[in-house]
């Protein structure tokens, strides 16, 4: 017998329908749209994919976007000198990333180089600065058109 088989059914089911509700909402996220002085583009190589993206994650409990971004920059790129700038847009489509459904802010960013290299290269294997002439493509988790947007300097993007 498991140690919830003394619970009744009915209690079980409530509990199930509450986890399905929690698990079933959108996570939400920061990238960073992030440029040297010299105008190098930051990205980040996915050690699940091997493929380039924005640095970013997900906000943790008890954080704000910018303490957000600012960690993800440190722990993904190795950069702990960054100045933030303007939202380049908001985007929400579910079919992004397969492992969930997120929002993901988008955040345009002035760096210093990298100091460090990433601190999980089980997560991120480089970050490298490109060129805009260099820069791969396609992007991880369909990234592209938010480099794109990025890249425009455009009024900020709502998906």
């Amino acid at each position: 017998m498991g140690p919830l088989s003394y619970l009744p059914r009915q209690v079980l089911g409530v509990g199930r329908e509450i986890l399905r509700h929690l698990l079933r909402r959108p996570v939400v996220g920061v990238a960073l749209a992030a440029r040297t002085a010299d105008g190098r583009w930051l990205l980040i190589r996915r050690a699940d994919t091997g493929t380039w993206a924005l640095p970013g994650g997900t906000v943790e409990w008890g954080e704000t976007l910018r303490s957000t971004a600012i960690r993800e920059l440190v722990e993904e790129a190795g950069v702990t000198e960054a100045e933030l700038g303007p939202i380049v847009g908001v985007y929400s489509r579910p079919d992004r990333d397969v492992r969930f459904h997120a929002v993901t802010v988008v955040v345009a960013a002035r760096i210093e180089e990298p100091s460090k290299p990433p601190m999980n290269p089980l997560e991120i294997r480089e970050a490298r600065l490109f060129r805009d002439e260099e820069l791969p493509a396609p992007l991880a988790m369909g990234m592209d058109d938010m480099l794109a947007a990025a890249r425009k300097g455009g009024e900020a993007v709502l998906e």
